[in-house]
C-alpha cells in the first residue's frame, strides 16, 4: 500500500467525536491511510462507504457525506436538513467553490484541477480540519487515478508484446512446416503442434502473471520452431533449476528476450550461433539469463533500447524492463551485458516470493 503523504495528513489535527481531547497520532495516521486505501477506486467504489464512516469519526462530526458529480450523496451519521444540503451541493457543483459554514459546509473535491465531487460536513468542526479532510480525500482520489493509469499502461504494454510476434517468423515457420508435410509428416505434425502451442500462449492467454515453468515451456516451443527455420545455424541450451519452476513472474517476460537474442544476435551473423537460457535460485531471488554469441552491440545502443529509443524492433525489451520495474521496484529491471562482436547477455533477477504476484 502506498503511504498517505504525511505533509497532507498531520496527526493530532482532528478533534475526536467522544472521549478524551487527546488523539493518538499513530491511530489517526493509520485511519487516514485506511481511508486513502478505501477511496482509491473512487467515490462510487465498493469501499467508499467505509471511508465515509471512518472520515466522519476522524473529524468527530454528527454527519458526513460525499457526493459525486451527479449530486448523489453517500452519508454516514446524521445528515443535515435535506433542503439545506441540496442547496449547498447545487452551489458547489456549479461554482466549484466552498459553500456554507459550520455546522453545515460543503467543500469541492478537485482532482487534477477538475471537480470530482463534493465533501459535505454536518456538525461543529473547525474549517482547518475540514480542509485537511478534503485534502485527504483528494489525495486518495488522485492516487486511485494514477494507479488506474499505471494499470492501463501495463495492460497496453502487454498487448504490445502480444502484437509484436514477428510476421516474418510466422511466415517462415509455416513455410517450413508446409515443406515437410509430404517428406516428413510426423515432423510437420510436431512442429504444427508447437506452433499452435506457442501462438495460444502468446496471444490467447489472459492475466498478468504466470509461473516460470509456463514461460520456459513457451520458450522451448519457440526455440523448436526457430531451429526448424534456421536449421544448423541455431544451437540452443536451456537449463532451469527445479526449485524456480513455481516462481510467479509477469506474463511474457522471457520470450521477448529469447526472440531478441535470435533476431538481433544470431540471424545477422555468419555461421552457427548459440543461445543459452538459464534459470536458477540465488538465495531469495530467481536469476534468469538469456545469452547469445551473436554480433552484439554498442553498450550505448543497449541503453537506448532500454530507454525506449531503440526503434520499432526493440519495443519488447523496453516493455519487459518497464514491467519488471513496475512490479518489483526500480532495482529489478533488466541488466544487459554486451559489446560489438562479443554477443549479448540479458539478466532478469526477481524475488522468488513477492506479495501480490500470483499466477491467474
Amino acid at each position: 500500500m502506498v503511504p498517505v503523504d504525511e505533509d497532507r495528513v498531520r496527526p493530532g489535527r482532528f478533534k475526536p467525536w467522544r472521549g478524551s481531547a487527546r488523539v493518538d497520532p499513530t491511530e489517526t495516521l493509520s485511519t487516514a491511510r485506511n481511508i486513502s486505501e478505501d477511496l482509491k477506486d473512487g467515490l462510487a467504489g465498493p469501499r467508499a462507504r467505509r471511508a465515509v464512516k471512518a472520515l466522519r469519526h476522524l473529524l468527530g462530526v454528527q454527519g458526513l457525506g460525499m457526493a459525486d458529480l451527479s449530486g448523489s450523496t453517500m452519508w454516514s451519521g446524521q445528515p443535515s436538513a435535506d433542503a439545506a444540503t441540496a442547496a449547498l451541493l447545487e452551489e458547489v457543483l456549479h461554482t466549484e467553490a466552498p459553500s456554507g459554514r459550520p455546522p453545515l459546509v460543503a467543500l469541492p473535491l478537485h482532482v487534477n484541477d477538475e471537480l470530482a465531487g463534493v465533501l459535505v460536513i454536518s456538525g461543529e468542526t473547525k474549517m482547518a480540519a475540514a480542509k485537511e479532510a478534503t485534502a485527504l480525500v483528494v489525495h486518495a482520489l488522485e492516487r486511485g487515478r494514477l494507479e488506474a493509469s499505471a494499470d492501463q499502461a501495463a495492460q497496453a504494454e502487454l498487448r504490445a508484446l502480444r502484437a509484436e510476434i514477428s510476421p516474418h517468423f510466422v511466415y517462415n515457420a509455416l513455410t517450413v512446416i508446409a515443406s515437410q508435410v509430404k517428406s516428413d509428416p510426423d515432423r510437420a505434425r510436431d512442429l504444427m503442434l508447437d506452433f499452435a502451442d506457442y501462438t495460444r500462449y502468446s496471444l490467447a492467454r489472459h492475466g498478468e502473471y504466470t509461473m516460470l515453468s509456463d514461460e520456459f515451456h513457451a520458450i522451448e516451443t519457440y526455440l523448436a520452431l526457430q531451429r526448424a527455420v534456421l536449421g544448423e545455424r541455431l544451437q540452443v541450451q536451456v537449463r532451469v533449476a527445479p526449485e524456480v519452476l513455481a516462481v510467479a513472474v509477469p506474463y511474457l517476460v522471457l520470450e521477448p528476450l529469447v526472440e531478441n537474442a535470435i533476431r538481433h544476435g544470431i540471424e545477422p551473423r555468419s555461421g552457427a550461433g548459440l543461445v543459452q537460457v538459464r534459470g536458477e535460485a540465488e538465495g531469495n531471488e530467481c536469476v534468469i539469463s538469456v545469452e547469445d554469441d551473436g554480433v552484439g552491440m554498442e553498450p550505448e545502443k543497449a541503453k537506448a533500447i532500454l530507454a525506449g529509443r531503440g526503434g520499432a524492433g526493440s519495443v519488447g525489451l523496453a516493455n519487459v524492463d518497464r514491467r519488471l520495474r513496475s512490479v518489483y521496484g526500480p532495482w529489478f529491471g533488466l541488466v544487459v551485458e554486451t559489446e560489438v562482436g562479443a554477443g549479448t547477455r540479458v539478466v532478469v533477477r526477481v524475488p522468488r516470493f513477492q506479495p501480490g504476484v500470483m499466477p491467474q
